[in-house]
């Protein structure tokens, strides 16, 4: 575990690169001082107690999902043409919307994501752990992000849709340059470039759209062009597909499964004595870990919710309209929740119980795919790894700097083959 710096609230700035890298001294200030805090370069007000996250993601009325993007985003309208010029606007997604809508395309992904059809890939999801890390064991060394942590559930994603496996890396460089907006610490320029690779991911899914409008094959991809709406009387647009693709199936599918196994073996070389207890046991605290690692290196720190009404909590004024920065990644660490909450632990009792995926009608549907992705990479490392360690000198334990997400760059790691 990295030194973490003690902060005073005055010098509380997710903003600040630094911080960002390590939030978590900039949490317990906030858990401790200023639960409700307002943060003035963003205008949000930044929430990061268990309980009071769990009460708003229940409270669809007072704290919307829906919300003008324009008040985090000064270029909204700037990148609105850019996509209206050269691709396609994209619409709301999933997690954008609001009850009557969300339910009523929830009701789409529940039949995508259905659980009968998501246990039929385990066998894949299994075979492929296997494969990658045949790909390295005779070296006895590996970056373990780029030679396995992506690799893994950006192929499972691409079998579901119907992508080939060799175009994964450039589906990659898109997704990445989405995350890097999302993560609201780019220059215009910058901004501008991510929307540019946005709209090139589009004309790649356009024909696939198409075709599968034309010869529906019975993937994921297929379900979600072909599928109607019942309430709506209509099938998804071109633009509500392409908002779909690039955030809840190529970035909500990989990017927490990618995040989540690269933080884990770093947790487990971090705590020995926890890699030891999980090798002795694996089918009783797999399960655990998998819950544990989501917890502690939470993949996606923060989401957001806009205000309906005006409304005080703990003492804060917040006016209507007003932007929240929701903290899972700070509520998973609550010591009121969690004991020892810095700690692995595969004896916890209530490892399940964070908020890793969100909690209540927004529930990340993707959750299942998730756990399976994690649960067989980490079956697999124990069954092929006798042992591991950081490879001294290749290592920073950098993330990748953003406001929402929360992602390792690299991780080069040697082991022991069984």
């Amino acid at each position: 575990m990295a030194d973490e710096p003690e902060l005073n609230l005055e010098e509380v700035n997710f903003f600040d690169p630094e911080i960002s890298e390590c939030p978590y001294s900039a949490y317990k200030v906030l858990r401790d001082q200023a639960p409700v805090w307002r943060d003035d370069i963003s205008g949000m007000f930044v929430i990061t107690r268990y309980e009071d996250i769990k009460k708003i993601l229940v409270d669809t009325d007072r704290f919307r999902n829906a919300r003008n993007r324009s008040k985090l985003n000064r270029q909204a309208e700037t990148i609105k043409e850019l996509y209206k010029s050269k691709g396609w606007v994209p619409a709301p997604t999933l997690a954008g919307r609001d009850d009557p809508e969300h339910k009523e395309m929830k009701g789409l992904f529940t039949h995508a994501f259905r659980p009968q059809k998501i246990k039929k890939l385990d066998p894949f999801i299994e075979k492929l752990s296997v494969r990658l890390v045949e790909g390295f064991i005779e070296r006895g060394e590996c970056d373990w992000v780029k030679e396995f942590a992506i690799p893994l559930p950006l192929i499972v994603i691409g079998h579901q849709v119907g992508v080939p496996e060799e175009d994964i890396w450039q589906i990659k460089a898109w997704t990445d340059a989405w995350v890097q907006r999302l993560g609201m610490m780019q220059t215009a320029e910058e901004a501008i470039w991510s929307t540019e690779m946005e709209i090139e991911a589009q004309h790649y899914f356009q024909p696939i759209f198409e075709r599968l409008r034309e010869k529906p094959d019975g993937t994921l991809l297929s379900d979600l062009v072909n599928t109607e709406i019942p309430e709506w009387g209509r099938k998804l647009t071109d633009e509500e597909l392409h908002a779909e693709m690039m955030a809840d199936t190529f970035v909500g599918g990989s990017e927490t499964s990618t995040n989540a196994i690269a933080a884990g073996v770093m947790l487990l070389i971090e705590q020995p004595e926890q890699w030891l207890l999980l090798k002795s046991d694996p089918d009783r605290y797999l399960p655990v870990l998998v819950e544990e690692i989501l917890r502690l290196e939470g993949p996606v720190q923060g989401l957001f919710r806009e205000t309906s009404i005006d409304l005080t909590l703990h003492g804060v004024e917040i006016p209507k309209g007003s932007i929240l920065n929701i903290r899972y990644a700070s509520a998973n660490l609550d010591e009121e929740i969690f004991d020892h909450p810095r700690s692995l632990d595969l004896e916890r009792l209530n490892a399940r119980q964070h908020l890793a995926f969100g909690f209540g009608t927004h529930y990340c549907m993707g959750a299942p795919l998730a756990r399976r992705e994690i649960f067989f990479s980490f079956k697999t490392l124990v069954e092929r790894f006798e042992d591991m360690w950081f490879i001294e000198g290749k290592n920073d334990f950098r993330h990748h700097p953003n406001f929402c997400l929360r992602a390792l760059r690299e991780l080069h790691i040697g082991f022991t083959a069984r």
